[in-house]
Formats: structure tokens, sequence, C-alpha cells
């Protein structure tokens, strides 16, 4: 470890390990370290003996829920949307050789007391509950309008302007009932809360725009999520950063960041050693009070995102075909600013037991008292066999950290894909680097 680096790296979440693997490509000397045992970090999926040792301490897990080595729960419910950026990123890096995907089975959203399914295709549209007659002819209009959108042809636009407009003006021109609105906004959209409404149209259309590609990609839904637990996502960047000549260092303390007399990155202190690098890049975790900084402020949390993770015995009643899903509460059906999301994946995906489903449930916290504002997604579960919750901090850096080298990411937030997270990297490497990421052609070493 007593050598220099061009970049360390600090935590094994997808975050950190999609930039030490993107680092490595670029020919970069990258020492990866986290002072877990596994990878992941944040992002991790654990064994049914990782999970309870977690959550319960010394209490077994009960035999009843079968075998330690068929679990890979995870801590954070993250889908991958088909046509997402995500997905470029795996398809480039060829990570995919690493990794096998399933197709979640459906994309289902809370309206008016009761869960439909969020159509896929004009014959479910036809059948769908979610809206009435007339309001499904309107909704028709409005969607063939996007999927003509052309921005060099003024004769698509109908007079809108997506960068001038607001999406407020959109929804006005077709009619569209505000329950028709939560659906897209937030089932297809995947907005957190309603504050896109007064906002410019254009990232409304990009986003249901990639909504409908993705779930014209495989059908039933715009999802794809890997065999074996979101946890092989990470280590699946992690090979990559290795075959390009990345260390890896699991279950190494970080005890100290250290700088120079101006304040500026030298290195990182486990014990004894010092490993040295131009710059250092990591989850904030690695970064807030206690981390041996000196007691600098470099992150500060923005709020707090609650999740539970239950066992069931059965899948969630009004998905009884599906063996997983998505579901979304938006937040006007429960009187909150913030949705709550629900993700469920069964023994198809490799991450529990036979006729066990892992069901996740999470949202924004409001209040103080965080787990009754999940309440409303709980009780769509039917009988939950066992419950683990967590509330976690939403840290954001302080700086952009070119000032001193210094790097840090952001939490992973309460959203149900990994959208976000890629925007994070992006930002990153743009500070790090100091020009946009772009996915350049690389060569393999292994051949070279």
């Amino acid at each position: 470890m007593d050598e220099e680096y061009d970049y360390i790296v600090l935590g094994t979440g997808l975050t950190e390990c999609i930039l030490s693997g993107l680092l490595s490509v670029e020919g970069k000397k990258v020492l990866h370290m986290d002072r877990n045992d596994y990878y992941g970090g944040d992002s991790a999926s654990l064994n049914l003996t990782q999970l309870y040792r977690k959550f319960r301490g010394d209490q077994a897990a009960p035999s009843e829920l079968g075998r330690d080595r068929d679990y890979a729960v995870d801590l954070v419910p993250k889908f991958i949307i088909a046509s997402g950026e995500l997905t470029k990123i795996l398809v480039h890096t060829k990570v995919t050789d690493y990794l096998e995907f399933k197709q979640i089975a459906g994309s289902y959203v809370f309206r008016d007391g009761k869960i439909s399914k969020v159509p896929s295709n004009e014959m479910e549209a036809v059948r769908s509950p979610l809206m009435g007659l007339f309001e499904k002819r309107r909704a028709k209009k409005f969607f063939e309008f996007l999927q003509g959108w052309k921005d060099e042809d003024p004769a698509t636009h109908q007079g809108i302007n997506l960068d001038r407009d607001s999406m407020k003006t959109v929804y006005e021109k077709f009619g569209l009932e505000p329950g028709t609105q939560d659906f897209i906004g937030h089932a297809m959209a995947l907005y957190l809360d309603d504050d896109y409404i007064t906002k410019s149209a254009r990232p409304t259309y990009e986003r249901i725009v990639l909504y409908t590609s993705s779930m014209a990609r495989y059908g039933k839904s715009p999802y794809i999520y890997p065999l074996y637990g979101l946890g092989e996502l990470p280590q699946a960047f992690a090979r990559l950063s290795a075959v390009y000549g990345g260390t890896y260092m699991l279950d190494k303390p970080v005890d100290e960041i250290v700088t120079d007399a101006d304040g500026k990155f030298v290195g990182v202190r486990s014990g004894p050693e010092v490993a040295k690098a131009k710059a250092v890049l990591g989850d904030p975790s690695y970064f807030g009070a206690g981390s041996g900084d000196g007691g600098k402020v470099r992150v500060v949390e923005e709020g707090k995102v609650i999740r539970a993770i239950c066992v069931l015995k059965h899948p969630i009643p009004g998905t009884e075909d599906a063996d997983s899903a998505q579901i979304i509460i938006p937040q006007n059906q429960v009187g909150r600013k913030n949705d709550i999301y629900i993700a469920i994946v069964s023994s198809t995906h490799n991450v529990c037991a036979k006729d066990v489903y892992i069901a996740i449930v999470s949202t924004i916290v409001e209040t103080d008292r965080p787990e009754m504002e999940i309440a409303p997604g709980l009780q769509l579960l039917g009988q939950i066999y066992e419950k683990f919750v967590t509330v976690s901090p939403l840290y954001t850096p302080t700086s952009d950290g070119k000032a001193d080298n210094i790097f840090i990411t952001r939490s992973y937030d309460a959203t149900s894909h990994f959208e976000t997270v890629v925007e994070d990297v992006q930002d990153v490497w743009q500070r790090v680097i100091g020009s946009p990421l772009v996915l350049k052609k690389r060569e393999d070493p292994e051949v070279q």
C-alpha cells in the first residue's frame, strides 16, 4: 500500500466502482479501498447471515427461510432502465460479460386506493382502469405528440416550445386530468415529487421517451435487473478495473485523509501505511464526522431516506402474475410531498429461496416518524414475515473538490432507478478529469 497512485477510490458502491473501472480503462493507476469485507458499500447485496448480522446483531436467521447462499438481498432497491445511461455504460465497458439480467415483470402505480398496471402495449392501455374512455383519447393524442416531436420540424410542435413552456402548459393543452398527470409524471417520467410541473417541459419529454423506448425494448416493463442482486454491478466494474491493473483492498480501515499545509490531498492512511495519489474519490461516509480529516466539513446532510426490507412468503396482492414488480405511490395519492416506491424480486432472480419474495419500500423522510410515512406501502404488501428498517442520511459534498483534489460522490437517493447514479458519475468525472465523460472505443488488454 505504501506507494503512489494516480487515484485512490474509497468505498465500493456502484458509483465508486464505475468511476474506478472507467479510470482504469483510461490507463490510470487506481487503488480502491473499502472498510467492509464485501463489495458494494451501501449498494451491496447481503446473504441471509450478513442481513441478520447487520440488522439483528447476534440473532440467527430462521432455518425455514432456507439456505444462506440462496440469498442476495439488496440494501438499496433500484432497477436498471433498459435504454438508460447505465445500460449504455454496461454495454460499452463490456461488464455485461460478467453479468446476466432478467426483466422486471411489471410496473404498477397506486391510484384511488388500488394498484393498477402501467400499460405496456396498446391493448393494455385500452383495458387500463387508470383512465376513462375520453381521457384515454386525450392521453393517446398526448403520447402521439411526444412520439412525433422533431426539433427541426415546427409542424410537429403544435404551438409548444419544450424549452420555454412548462409541463403544466403541455398538460393543459391536451386537457389531461390531475390523476393522469400523476401517472405520467411519477410512473413514467419517474419524478420523486411535483416540482417538475412548473419547469421546462424538455426534461419530462426526454424522460417519457426514455421510458417508452425502454418499454418497447422488452415489453412488460422498462426495467431489467441482474441475477444474484444489485451487488453484482459494483463487483463487475471492480473486475473491469482489475483487468486494467486496478488494485483492490477490502476490509481495509481508512484512518485518515492526509492533506498538506495548504489543505490539498496527499494520501490515505490505514494503520501505519500511507498510500499517496494525485486525488481521492469516495463515498460521503469516508469524509463525514470522525473521518480523520481534521474536522473539516466536507459533506452536508440534505435529508434522509427510509427503506424497509421486507421478507414475504407470497407475491404482493394485485400483482399475482408477476415474479417481480415496481409499484409507485404518487405523493398526491397519499398526501405527501415525495413518492413512495416498492420494489419486489423473487427466487427467479436468484436473490432468495423458492416461494420467498423480497420487497423494499422506500421514500424521502418528511417527518420525525419515518416508519409511519411508508405505511401506505407496507399495507400493500399483505402479511410481512420479516422487516428490516433503515433510515439513512442523504449526503452531498460541500465543494466540487477541485481546490483540494478531494472528490466526493452523493448518497443513493430514493429513486427507483439508476439514472441519478449515472448523473453523479458524470458529474464527478467532469470535476476530476476536467472534461465530460465520453465513452470511447477501448482495446481489450487481454488480447494486446
